[in-house]
């Protein structure tokens, strides 16, 4: 889907948020910041088309952010999912939308289960990783 934005309302909002790149935690969370209200806003369905379009740069400014300063760590699957979820303070349980139940992300964290191709997808875009992140 391609948004059609206003240049005028678009340039006032960069304007007063000075998206760049990020070079800085301090300045990751500001960022992190505005992009939580603009992401509040589209959940309720009141943003603009120029306000999605700032989230999108946003996340894009962000996710290079955290690629640059914080690489993945080489490893399994498991150990993969593990290290990003102690970088978000997440829990098995607060996986259950994936997985479909507690039960079966608690298998998977204690390896008695093998992640499914569904599986992978969804973390990688719940991550917002690729899904090869979750390939043995």
């Amino acid at each position: 889907m391609v948004l059609t934005i206003s240049p005028v309302k678009y340039g006032k909002l960069l304007s007063q948020t000075m998206p760049k790149r990020i070079e800085t935690d301090d300045e990751l969370d500001h960022f992190v910041e505005v992009m939580e209200e603009l992401s509040r806003a589209i959940a309720d369905g009141a943003a603009s088309p120029e306000e999605t379009a700032l989230h999108s740069l946003l996340a894009t400014l962000i996710k290079e952010y955290d690629d640059r300063a914080y690489p993945l760590p080489p490893g399994d699957p498991v150990r993969m999912l593990q290290f990003l979820m102690d970088q978000r303070g997440l829990r098995a349980a607060d996986l259950t939308p994936i997985f479909g139940a507690r039960s079966i992300a608690s298998l998977v964290l204690n390896r008695k289960r093998e992640l499914s191709k569904t599986h992978i997808r969804k973390l990688a875009g719940f991550f917002h990783v690729s899904p090869a992140v979750f390939l043995a």
